[in-house]
């Protein structure tokens, strides 16, 4: 499974929301600005967000969108799902429209479903316990690591 770009997007305008608390409400054009991403397709993004009850906005002056949840509780899993629906690597495990492969007989001995639902398993297990801002760190501390690397002073 490959996300999106709605979901890639979508991650990316949340990693800038939660690296910049402080700043309170962001206005959409700002963050599609610094995120180079289309502004319309950011709106839809954030308005799907919002419903999730992930972003809180506010209209007129001050307003903007602004985290609703913590990103030290919110999971990578739950913003995921909000935006792509359904993890399923195969239309049988499906949990939202769960439909049998035309080539399989038996869903109980299909060794496809079998497999693709430990690799459902696992992409689960992994993001719903990784948080925003633990993507956060670990992208900051790639950065430092990378900075460092190449620092040649003296």
């Amino acid at each position: 499974m490959m996300l999106s770009k709605k979901s890639t997007y979508g991650l990316r305008a949340l990693m800038n929301l939660a690296r910049n608390l402080e700043r309170g409400q962001v206005l959409i054009s700002e963050l599609a600005q610094e995120e180079r991403i289309p502004k319309k397709f950011l709106e839809a993004i954030l308005l799907a967000l919002k419903n999730g009850g992930i972003l809180a906005s506010r209209i007129g002056k001050g307003g903007g969108y602004s985290l609703s949840v913590s990103p030290r509780t919110l999971t990578i899993g739950r913003i995921v799902k909000i935006l792509e629906g359904d993890l399923a690597p195969v239309s049988c495990l499906s949990g939202v429209t769960p439909a049998k492969c035309d080539e399989c007989d038996d869903l109980a001995s299909c060794g496809i479903r079998l497999v693709m639902a430990d690799v459902q398993r696992a992409m689960n297990s992994v993001l719903d316990t990784v948080t925003l801002a633990e993507m956060v760190e670990r992208s900051e501390a790639a950065r430092l690591a990378e900075r460092e690397l190449f620092d040649y002073s003296i």
